[in-house]
């Protein structure tokens, strides 16, 4: 758990952005032939509501 007792902390996995070529971390472990975003690269293609 995090130091406030709340959630526990994700495991961050190296990953580097499909887009961008930046590395990057992410809060999965990357899958061989799926594309991976970094944060700034992902943010626009979440759909808008």
């Amino acid at each position: 758990m995090d130091e406030e007792g709340g959630r526990p902390e994700k495991e961050m996995f190296d990953a580097v952005c499909s887009k961008c070529g930046k590395p990057c971390q992410v809060p999965f472990r990357p899958t061989e032939g799926r594309p991976v975003y970094c944060r700034d690269c992902y943010r626009p293609r979440r759909p808008r509501f």
